[in-house]
Parts: C-alpha cells; structure tokens; sequence
C-alpha cells in the first residue's frame, strides 16, 4: 500500500502541545495521528456493521408482531416481577 501526505492547519499552541504529549508517550505526532485515523474508521466500521445488525433485529420484531406473534403485557410483567422478586431475595441473602 502506497503512502500519501496529509496536510492540514493548526494553531501553534496545539500543534506545539500535540507534539509534547507526543514525546512523552515516546512516539511522534504522525504516529498518534496515523493511530487516531485507523481508529476512527474502525470505529466508523463497527458503528455501520451494528447499525445494519440492529435494523434485522427489529425488521425481525416487527414482522414478528404483524404475524401476530405477541406475547401479552401482563405476561411479561408477571415474568420480570418474579426475576425482580428473585434477584432481591437473592440480594437480601448474601448481606
């Protein structure tokens, strides 16, 4: 892979105080700038991939729900009171 220069502006101040903070991590401005780029766009990547992932997941619970595939409110509720109740029965008995 070839390489490719890039330029940018920046005041002084920063450009001076980048290089310090730099140094003391023993690496050099490009270096750190190089690191942020790549990690930015994997970040961008991952943020574009769970994006995707996250749209099949509720396409899946809408068509789900418009097949008439639903679970009723007092059902869930009655569900996460247990756990809720289980959990502080839990907590109470390990003090």
């Amino acid at each position: 892979m070839g390489e490719a220069t890039f330029t940018f502006r920046v005041d002084e101040e920063l450009k001076n105080a980048f290089a310090d903070a730099a140094r003391i991590r023993d690496r050099t401005g490009a270096q750190l700038i190089r690191d942020f780029m790549r990690d930015y766009v994997a970040g961008q990547q991952d943020a574009v991939e769970y994006d995707a992932w996250f749209r099949r997941q509720v396409q899946i619970g809408l068509d789900s729900a418009n097949a008439g595939r639903l679970i009723p409110a007092a059902e869930v509720e009655a569900k996460f009171a247990a756990r809720r109740t289980a959990t502080r029965q839990r907590l109470a008995a390990s003090e």
